[in-house]
Protein backbone atom coordinates (compact mmCIF):
# COMPACT_ATOMS: atom_id res chain seq x y z
CA UNK A 1 0.00 0.00 0.00
CA UNK A 2 1.49 3.42 -0.95
CA UNK A 3 2.37 5.79 1.92
CA UNK A 4 0.37 8.96 2.47
CA UNK A 5 2.34 12.04 1.59
CA UNK A 6 3.71 14.03 4.52
CA UNK A 7 2.66 17.65 4.63
CA UNK A 8 5.13 19.85 6.52
CA UNK A 9 3.58 21.78 9.40
CA UNK A 10 0.51 19.59 9.64
CA UNK A 11 1.52 18.40 13.09
CA UNK A 12 1.99 21.98 14.21
CA UNK A 13 -1.43 22.97 12.89
CA UNK A 14 -3.03 20.06 14.72
CA UNK A 15 -1.28 21.03 17.95
CA UNK A 16 -2.39 24.62 17.55
CA UNK A 17 -5.98 23.56 17.01
CA UNK A 18 -5.81 21.40 20.10
CA UNK A 19 -4.47 24.32 22.14
CA UNK A 20 -7.27 26.59 20.95
CA UNK A 21 -9.83 23.98 21.95
CA UNK A 22 -8.34 23.69 25.42
CA UNK A 23 -8.29 27.46 25.77
CA UNK A 24 -11.96 27.58 24.83
CA UNK A 25 -12.77 25.04 27.51
CA UNK A 26 -10.85 27.07 30.05
CA UNK A 27 -12.77 30.20 29.03
CA UNK A 28 -16.04 28.31 29.44
CA UNK A 29 -15.06 27.37 32.97
CA UNK A 30 -14.37 31.03 33.71
CA UNK A 31 -17.82 31.99 32.46
CA UNK A 32 -19.46 29.39 34.69
CA UNK A 33 -17.57 30.82 37.63
CA UNK A 34 -18.89 34.27 36.78
CA UNK A 35 -22.44 32.94 36.79
CA UNK A 36 -21.85 31.37 40.19
CA UNK A 37 -20.56 34.66 41.53
CA UNK A 38 -23.64 36.45 40.18
CA UNK A 39 -25.91 33.93 41.84
CA UNK A 40 -24.05 34.38 45.11
CA UNK A 41 -24.58 38.13 44.81
CA UNK A 42 -28.29 37.63 44.23
CA UNK A 43 -28.50 35.44 47.33
CA UNK A 44 -26.65 38.06 49.35
CA UNK A 45 -29.04 40.74 48.13
CA UNK A 46 -32.03 38.60 49.04
CA UNK A 47 -30.61 37.98 52.51
CA UNK A 48 -30.46 41.76 53.04
CA UNK A 49 -34.21 42.21 52.41
CA UNK A 50 -36.09 44.14 55.10
CA UNK A 51 -37.21 42.02 58.04
CA UNK A 52 -40.93 41.42 58.70
CA UNK A 53 -42.66 43.12 61.61
CA UNK A 54 -43.06 41.59 65.03
CA UNK A 55 -46.76 40.84 64.67
CA UNK A 56 -48.04 38.19 62.25
CA UNK A 57 -51.61 38.01 63.63
CA UNK A 58 -53.98 40.22 65.64
CA UNK A 59 -55.90 39.59 68.88
CA UNK A 60 -59.67 39.71 69.20
CA UNK A 61 -60.38 43.42 69.69
CA UNK A 62 -63.43 43.30 71.98
CA UNK A 63 -61.65 41.03 74.44
CA UNK A 64 -58.39 42.97 74.52
CA UNK A 65 -59.24 45.71 77.08
CA UNK A 66 -59.86 44.58 80.63
CA UNK A 67 -63.54 44.46 81.53
CA UNK A 68 -62.93 46.79 84.47
CA UNK A 69 -61.29 49.35 82.17
CA UNK A 70 -64.28 49.38 79.83
CA UNK A 71 -66.66 49.64 82.76
CA UNK A 72 -64.81 52.70 84.06
CA UNK A 73 -64.91 54.37 80.65
CA UNK A 74 -68.67 53.80 80.27
CA UNK A 75 -70.05 54.87 83.66
CA UNK A 76 -73.77 54.91 84.39
CA UNK A 77 -75.91 57.28 86.40
CA UNK A 78 -77.04 54.82 89.03
CA UNK A 79 -78.62 52.49 86.49
CA UNK A 80 -78.83 48.86 87.52
CA UNK A 81 -77.81 46.43 84.80
CA UNK A 82 -78.80 42.82 84.67
CA UNK A 83 -76.13 40.24 83.93
CA UNK A 84 -77.33 40.01 80.32
CA UNK A 85 -77.36 43.79 79.88
CA UNK A 86 -73.90 44.14 81.39
CA UNK A 87 -72.52 41.37 79.20
CA UNK A 88 -73.91 43.04 76.08
CA UNK A 89 -72.79 46.53 77.07
CA UNK A 90 -69.25 45.77 78.19
CA UNK A 91 -68.70 42.96 75.70
CA UNK A 92 -68.76 45.46 72.84
CA UNK A 93 -69.68 45.04 69.21
CA UNK A 94 -66.96 43.77 66.88
CA UNK A 95 -66.32 45.58 63.61
CA UNK A 96 -66.88 43.59 60.44
CA UNK A 97 -63.58 43.06 58.64
CA UNK A 98 -62.56 40.81 55.76
CA UNK A 99 -59.18 39.78 57.17
CA UNK A 100 -58.91 39.59 60.95
CA UNK A 101 -55.15 39.07 60.68
CA UNK A 102 -54.83 42.51 59.10
CA UNK A 103 -57.49 44.62 60.85
CA UNK A 104 -59.85 44.28 63.81
CA UNK A 105 -61.99 46.67 65.80
CA UNK A 106 -64.66 46.99 68.48
CA UNK A 107 -67.19 49.60 69.66
CA UNK A 108 -68.91 50.29 72.97
CA UNK A 109 -71.73 52.76 73.71
CA UNK A 110 -73.61 53.74 76.85
CA UNK A 111 -76.44 56.23 77.05
CA UNK A 112 -77.33 57.91 80.35
CA UNK A 113 -79.28 60.94 81.47
CA UNK A 114 -75.97 62.80 81.80
CA UNK A 115 -75.05 62.11 78.18
CA UNK A 116 -73.73 59.38 75.91
CA UNK A 117 -70.25 57.93 75.79
CA UNK A 118 -68.70 56.10 72.86
CA UNK A 119 -65.49 54.10 72.85
CA UNK A 120 -64.00 52.54 69.74
CA UNK A 121 -60.86 50.56 69.13
CA UNK A 122 -59.19 50.01 65.75
CA UNK A 123 -56.11 47.77 65.36
CA UNK A 124 -54.28 47.56 62.05
CA UNK A 125 -51.39 45.23 61.19
CA UNK A 126 -49.21 46.69 58.45
CA UNK A 127 -47.42 44.51 55.91
CA UNK A 128 -44.91 45.91 53.42
CA UNK A 129 -44.77 44.20 50.05
CA UNK A 130 -41.58 46.05 49.16
CA UNK A 131 -38.48 43.98 49.95
CA UNK A 132 -36.53 47.19 50.53
CA UNK A 133 -39.02 48.57 53.11
CA UNK A 134 -39.62 46.83 56.42
CA UNK A 135 -43.07 46.35 57.91
CA UNK A 136 -42.10 48.70 60.75
CA UNK A 137 -41.03 51.46 58.35
CA UNK A 138 -44.23 51.06 56.36
CA UNK A 139 -46.25 51.31 59.58
CA UNK A 140 -44.32 54.41 60.63
CA UNK A 141 -45.22 56.06 57.33
CA UNK A 142 -48.92 55.38 57.90
CA UNK A 143 -48.66 56.63 61.47
CA UNK A 144 -46.95 59.83 60.27
CA UNK A 145 -49.78 60.50 57.83
CA UNK A 146 -52.32 60.16 60.66
CA UNK A 147 -50.36 62.56 62.84
CA UNK A 148 -50.12 65.04 59.97
CA UNK A 149 -53.85 64.78 59.23
CA UNK A 150 -54.63 65.48 62.90
CA UNK A 151 -52.40 68.59 62.73
CA UNK A 152 -50.52 67.60 65.86
CA UNK A 153 -47.89 70.22 66.72
CA UNK A 154 -44.38 68.85 66.11
CA UNK A 155 -41.94 68.41 68.94
CA UNK A 156 -41.45 66.35 72.06
CA UNK A 157 -44.16 67.70 74.36
CA UNK A 158 -45.72 64.57 75.79
CA UNK A 159 -45.28 62.90 79.13
CA UNK A 160 -44.36 59.28 79.80
CA UNK A 161 -47.48 58.33 81.75
CA UNK A 162 -51.08 59.55 82.12
CA UNK A 163 -51.22 62.68 84.18
CA UNK A 164 -53.20 62.60 87.39
CA UNK A 165 -56.45 64.61 87.35
CA UNK A 166 -55.95 68.18 88.45
CA UNK A 167 -57.63 69.36 91.67
CA UNK A 168 -60.15 71.35 89.64
CA UNK A 169 -60.97 68.28 87.56
CA UNK A 170 -61.65 66.22 90.70
CA UNK A 171 -63.51 68.84 92.68
CA UNK A 172 -67.12 68.04 93.34
CA UNK A 173 -66.92 64.46 92.11
CA UNK A 174 -68.07 61.65 94.33
CA UNK A 175 -66.31 58.38 94.94
CA UNK A 176 -66.67 55.68 92.33
CA UNK A 177 -66.44 55.67 88.57
CA UNK A 178 -70.12 56.47 87.97
CA UNK A 179 -70.11 59.50 90.23
CA UNK A 180 -66.89 60.77 88.72
CA UNK A 181 -67.93 60.34 85.11
CA UNK A 182 -71.43 61.74 85.47
CA UNK A 183 -70.24 65.15 86.59
CA UNK A 184 -69.24 66.37 83.14
CA UNK A 185 -68.25 69.81 84.31
CA UNK A 186 -65.48 70.60 86.76
CA UNK A 187 -65.09 73.63 88.95
CA UNK A 188 -65.77 76.61 86.75
CA UNK A 189 -67.33 74.50 84.03
CA UNK A 190 -70.66 76.30 83.93
CA UNK A 191 -70.92 79.98 83.25
CA UNK A 192 -67.87 81.04 81.24
CA UNK A 193 -67.36 77.61 79.68
CA UNK A 194 -71.03 77.22 78.88
CA UNK A 195 -71.16 80.62 77.25
CA UNK A 196 -68.19 79.76 75.11
CA UNK A 197 -69.81 76.55 73.96
CA UNK A 198 -73.20 78.05 73.18
CA UNK A 199 -71.54 80.92 71.35
CA UNK A 200 -69.70 78.64 68.94
CA UNK A 201 -71.05 78.19 65.43
CA UNK A 202 -73.12 75.09 64.80
CA UNK A 203 -70.89 72.11 64.17
CA UNK A 204 -67.70 74.06 64.89
CA UNK A 205 -64.51 72.55 66.25
CA UNK A 206 -61.82 74.88 67.54
CA UNK A 207 -59.39 73.35 70.08
CA UNK A 208 -57.63 76.68 70.57
CA UNK A 209 -60.90 78.26 71.74
CA UNK A 210 -61.69 75.43 74.14
CA UNK A 211 -61.77 77.02 77.62
CA UNK A 212 -61.16 73.64 79.24
CA UNK A 213 -57.72 73.35 77.65
CA UNK A 214 -54.93 74.02 80.11
CA UNK A 215 -52.94 77.14 79.07
CA UNK A 216 -49.76 75.16 79.82
CA UNK A 217 -50.72 72.76 77.04
CA UNK A 218 -51.14 69.66 79.21
CA UNK A 219 -54.51 68.90 77.60
CA UNK A 220 -53.74 70.28 74.14
CA UNK A 221 -53.25 67.99 71.11
CA UNK A 222 -49.70 66.70 71.38
CA UNK A 223 -47.13 63.97 70.86
CA UNK A 224 -47.00 61.42 73.70
CA UNK A 225 -43.82 59.92 75.12
CA UNK A 226 -43.34 56.41 76.49
CA UNK A 227 -46.28 54.90 74.62
CA UNK A 228 -45.22 52.27 72.10
CA UNK A 229 -42.77 53.35 69.40
CA UNK A 230 -44.67 56.56 68.58
CA UNK A 231 -47.93 58.11 69.79
CA UNK A 232 -50.04 61.24 69.75
CA UNK A 233 -53.24 62.53 71.37
CA UNK A 234 -55.89 64.73 69.80
CA UNK A 235 -58.70 66.51 71.67
CA UNK A 236 -61.56 68.29 69.92
CA UNK A 237 -64.57 70.09 71.39
CA UNK A 238 -67.43 70.22 68.90
CA UNK A 239 -70.72 72.08 69.27
CA UNK A 240 -73.83 71.39 67.25
CA UNK A 241 -77.52 72.23 67.36
CA UNK A 242 -78.19 68.99 69.22
CA UNK A 243 -75.59 69.66 71.90
CA UNK A 244 -71.87 69.50 72.52
CA UNK A 245 -69.39 66.65 72.45
CA UNK A 246 -65.71 66.13 73.07
CA UNK A 247 -63.69 63.67 71.00
CA UNK A 248 -60.41 62.36 72.40
CA UNK A 249 -58.24 60.24 70.10
CA UNK A 250 -55.04 58.38 70.98
CA UNK A 251 -53.03 56.79 68.18
CA UNK A 252 -49.90 54.73 68.80
CA UNK A 253 -47.61 52.41 66.86
CA UNK A 254 -45.84 49.35 68.22
CA UNK A 255 -43.70 47.63 65.59
CA UNK A 256 -45.97 46.99 62.58
CA UNK A 257 -49.26 47.50 64.43
CA UNK A 258 -51.13 50.82 64.63
CA UNK A 259 -53.82 51.25 67.30
CA UNK A 260 -56.43 54.03 67.28
CA UNK A 261 -58.56 54.70 70.38
CA UNK A 262 -61.50 57.09 70.00
CA UNK A 263 -63.33 58.14 73.15
CA UNK A 264 -66.07 60.78 73.20
CA UNK A 265 -68.84 62.13 75.37
CA UNK A 266 -72.02 63.85 74.19
CA UNK A 267 -74.12 66.26 76.21
CA UNK A 268 -77.38 67.92 75.23
CA UNK A 269 -76.71 70.66 77.78
CA UNK A 270 -74.26 73.08 76.14
CA UNK A 271 -73.56 74.74 79.49
CA UNK A 272 -71.97 71.54 80.79
CA UNK A 273 -68.93 70.64 78.74
CA UNK A 274 -67.41 67.15 78.88
CA UNK A 275 -64.27 67.18 80.99
CA UNK A 276 -61.13 67.11 78.84
CA UNK A 277 -58.78 65.92 81.57
CA UNK A 278 -60.95 62.98 82.59
CA UNK A 279 -61.48 61.72 79.04
CA UNK A 280 -57.79 62.09 78.19
CA UNK A 281 -56.64 60.29 81.32
CA UNK A 282 -58.90 57.33 80.67
CA UNK A 283 -57.99 57.12 76.97
CA UNK A 284 -54.27 57.23 77.74
CA UNK A 285 -54.63 54.66 80.50
CA UNK A 286 -56.34 52.30 78.07
CA UNK A 287 -53.59 52.91 75.51
CA UNK A 288 -50.93 51.95 78.05
CA UNK A 289 -52.86 48.79 78.90
CA UNK A 290 -53.09 47.84 75.22
CA UNK A 291 -49.35 48.38 74.68
CA UNK A 292 -48.65 45.96 77.53
CA UNK A 293 -51.16 43.40 76.23
CA UNK A 294 -49.74 43.49 72.70
CA UNK A 295 -46.22 43.10 74.05
CA UNK A 296 -47.00 39.89 75.92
Amino acid sequence: MPRKPFVPGAAWVAAAALAVGLTGCTGGSSTDGGDADAKSGDAATASQAAEPGRYQTLPEACGLPARGTVRGMLPGDGQHLSRTEAEKLYGGQADITYDTDRRVGCRWTRETTAGTRHLSLDIQRVVSYDAAVSDDDKAQGIYDSKELAAQIPPGDTGSASPAAPTPSASKGKGAGADAQANTPATSGTSGKKGAAASGSPSGSSDPSADPSADPSGSTAPRVLDGLGDAAFLNDRLITADSGVHRDVTVVFRTSNVIVTITYDQWSTDKSMLPDSQELQDKARSLAGELVDSLSE
